[in-house]
């Protein structure tokens, strides 16, 4: 067994379309409801709520991050296995800052029109995540 072997643990996430990884890695960093966790192998048993923002895996020593947007969901870690169930997941590379300024721009005048607590909430949340992804893109902080 490698020296990189020994040193990763199980990481899979899923959405609810399909498992979009399933492989060895040697850290994830989650971005938990209460500030982001870093996980590697040997972390006690821990349930996470995970808020919107980017999930990094690193495979191997060394090796580049993978950067993957999530909108929410659980992380469930043990020693050896770290599973992300996510809403919604998308590569950070995959997101276009052109387009999340647009939808934010028009969640925003959607906001100002609603009534009702429902629907307030509902394009609430939708902001929340647009924000989310952008600050995936850009590095910044959007509020």
């Amino acid at each position: 067994m490698t020296d990189a072997a020994v040193n990763t643990f199980s990481f899979k996430l899923v959405s609810p379309e399909k498992i979009l990884m399933d492989e060895p890695a040697m850290q994830v960093v989650v971005p938990g409801e209460e500030g982001d966790l870093g996980v590697l192998k040997g972390h006690s048993p821990f349930v996470v709520t995970v808020r919107p923002g980017v999930v990094s895996i690193t495979k191997e020593q060394g090796g580049e991050e993978q950067k993957i947007f999530v909108a929410g969901g659980f992380a469930d870690i043990s020693a050896e296995n770290c599973t992300i169930l996510a809403e919604e997941a998308i590569a950070v590379a995959d997101l276009n800052q052109e387009e999340l300024e647009k939808k934010l721009t028009d969640l925003k005048e959607d906001l100002g029109m609603v009534s009702g607590e429902h629907d307030k909430k509902r394009v609430e949340n939708a902001l929340k995540i647009v924000k989310a992804k952008l600050s995936a893109v850009t590095g910044h902080l959007h509020v």
